[in-house]
C-alpha cells in the first residue's frame, strides 16, 4: 500500500519558517487534504500554491504531470492557464491607459480603425474599451471559427480573425448585459499591439513578467529548455472514467484571452506582486489602478458576476477576491487574491471539468480555521497518530491531523475539510473523545500499536481500521 500511495502522488512541499510557525497545521492539513483528494477526483496532476503575508507560505504537487511517463506533478510544472491570460492582458491596457494612450471610455472603431463588426442595434451606446475589460460589450463570445472543438483546436490567426470581424455581429447592446467575450479580449490585446508600438507577446514580455520576474510565466507553452516542464493536458473521463491526452494548442489570435502558460509558483509570485502594488510599490503598475482594475465595475444580477476590469471579483466564505479562472483544452485552472486580507491561492490541474474553485475556497476555509496555537499540546506524542486510517468500502479514509492543541479528523473525500472537521480531546494513554460544537465528549477514538510500538489502526464503534 505504501509503494502504490508513492507511485499515486508525489509531493513537493515547502514552507519558510515564519509561515510555517504561524500556519503550521493548516498548511499540513491542505498538503495531505489535496493529495487524497485529488486522488478520488481521478486528476492527473494538480500544483498549488498559498500566499500569506505577502510570501510564498506553501507549495506542493500531487499525482502526475504526465502519465505516461509517470512525471511527477510539481509546484514548477507548466500548465495551460487559459483564460487567467486574461489578466495580464488588461494590466498591459492599463499600463498604456495611465501613459496617456487612450482612456477606457473610447470607442472601439476609434481605437482599432479595422474594427468593423456590426452593431445590431440602433440605439446601442458606443463600444468602449472599458466595456471589452468587464464583458458588458455585447459582443459574441467568440470569433467565428470552431476552435475549441477537439480533435485539432485550430484557433485563428490575428489576420483570420479581423477577416472574420464583419461576418459577425453584436448579441446585445453595449452596456446592457454581461457577456463574457474572448473575441473581445483578443480585440484588447490589439489594442496593446497598435499603442504600444510592439507585438502583443514581446509587450507583455518586457513589461510585466520579466520585471515582476515570473520566469516561467510565457504567452504559450514554452519551446525551450522549460519545455520538460510542460503537462500534459487531459480530458474530461467522461462515462467511461478514461483519461485520454489532448493535443497541445497553440491560440494564435486568441492569445491576449487564452493563451499563456505558468506555474503555481508563478501566479503565486504574481499574487505577491499584486500586494506589493497595492502596498505602494508601482514599479509595474500603480496601486490604485489595480485597485481600479479588482474593483467591482459591471454587476450582472442574472447571472451573479460581478467583474472588475479584467479580472473577476468574487464573494468566497467572508472573503471579497479578486482574480480569474481558466479552462481549455486539458487544463483547469484558478488564481484566487485577498486583496485586504494579503492572502492568495493558485490551483492548477491537468484535466477539464476539475473543481479547482472548489479546491481553492476549501484552502481559504482551513487557513480561516485557526488550527494553529501556541498552546501546549494535550498530549506529547500527537506526531504518532497522524495519518490515514481506511474506511473502505464504506468510505475512503479517516484523516487525523494536528489542530490547535489537540487533534481532529474528517472523513476523505469531502470538498468541504473546513466544515466537516470533528475535534479529538485526549483522554488518557491512547485514547481519544470527539468533542461536541458546544464542547461536550462524545464517542471514544482509540489508536492501537503493532509489536514494534507504532500506531497501526483506530477503532472506532469497534471498527478496527489499519492505517495506510
Amino acid at each position: 500500500m505504501r509503494k502504490l500511495l508513492a507511485i499515486l502522488f508525489i509531493v513537493i512541499f515547502s514552507i519558510p519558517a515564519q509561515a510555517g510557525k504561524e500556519l503550521a497545521n493548516e498548511l499540513a492539513l491542505t498538503e495531505s487534504w489535496l493529495a487524497a483528494q485529488r486522488a478520488y477526483d481521478n486528476v492527473p496532476g494538480l500544483s498549488a500554491a498559498v500566499v500569506a503575508g505577502g510570501e510564498i507560505a506553501w507549495s506542493g504537487g500531487f499525482g502526475h504531470a504526465d502519465i505516461e511517463t509517470e512525471q511527477p506533478a510539481r509546484a514548477d510544472t507548466i500548465y495551460g492557464i487559459c483564460s487567467i491570460s486574461k489578466v495580464f492582458t488588461g494590466i498591459a491596457v492599463m499600463q498604456l491607459r495611465d501613459a496617456g494612450k487612450f482612456s477606457l471610455d473610447d470607442p472601439l472603431p476609434q481605437l482599432l480603425s479595422w474594427f468593423d463588426l456590426e452593431q445590431s442595434f440602433e440605439d446601442s451606446p458606443e463600444i468602449t474599451l472599458r466595456a471589452v475589460l468587464t464583458h458588458s460589450a455585447g459582443l459574441p463570445r467568440e470569433s467565428d471559427y470552431p476552435y475549441w472543438m477537439p480533435p485539432d483546436f485550430p484557433f485563428p490567426t490575428r489576420d483570420a480573425i479581423r477577416k472574420r470581424l464583419a461576418d459577425q455581429s453584436t448579441i446585445y447592446p453595449a452596456d446592457r448585459y454581461y457577456q463574457y467575450s474572448n473575441l473581445g479580449l483578443a480585440l484588447a490585446g490589439e489594442v496593446v499591439a497598435e499603442y504600444s508600438g510592439m507585438g502583443f507577446e514581446d509587450y507583455v514580455r518586457a513589461n510585466i513578467l520579466q520585471p515582476i520576474g515570473l520566469a516561467d510565466t510565457d504567452t504559450g507553452f514554452p519551446a525551450d529548455a522549460r519545455e520538460k516542464r510542460v503537462a500534459t493536458g487531459y480530458g474530461y473521463p467522461g462515462r467511461d472514467q478514461q483519461l485520454k491526452a489532448m493535443p497541445r494548442y497553440d491560440t494564435r489570435g486568441i492569445t491576449p484571452a487564452a493563451g499563456f502558460a505558468s506555474t503555481a509558483l508563478d501566479l503565486a509570485r504574481f499574487a505577491a506582486w499584486q500586494f506589493k502594488a497595492l502596498d505602494g510599490d508601482d514599479s509595474v503598475l500603480a496601486g490604485n489602478t489595480l485597485r481600479e482594475m479588482q474593483r467591482t465595475q459591471w454587476l450582472d444580477w442574472d447571472w451573479s458576476v460581478a467583474r472588475g476590469l479584467a479580472f473577476g471579483v468574487y464573494r468566497v466564505g467572508n472573503r471579497t477576491l479578486s482574480g480569474h479562472a481558466g479552462d481549455c483544452p486539458g487544463f483547469n485552472t484558478r488564481l484566487y487574491t485577498d486583496p485586504v486580507g494579503r492572502v492568495a491561492v493558485s490551483m492548477m490541474a491537468n484535466r477539464n471539468r476539475v473543481d479547482v474553485d472548489g479546491y481553492a475556497a476549501a484552502i481559504f476555509d482551513i487557513l480561516d480555521g485557526g488550527g494553529t496555537t501556541d498552546d501546549e499540546p494535550q498530549t506529547g506524542n500527537l506526531a504518532d497518530y497522524v495519518g490515514s486510517y481506511d474506511l473502505s468500502p464504506w468510505d475512503g479514509e479517516i484523516m487525523v491531523f494536528r489542530w490547535k492543541d489537540g487533534l481532529a479528523m474528517i472523513s476523505v473525500p469531502t470538498m468541504d475539510p473546513a466544515g466537516s472537521m470533528t475535534l479529538l480531546e485526549h483522554d488518557e494513554g491512547d485514547r481519544f473523545r470527539t468533542v461536541r460544537s458546544d464542547g461536550e465528549p462524545g464517542h471514544e477514538v482509540r489508536f492501537l500499536r503493532g509489536d514494534e510500538g507504532a500506531v497501526s489502526h483506530v477503532r472506532m464503534h469497534s471498527l478496527e481500521l489499519p492505517r495506510l
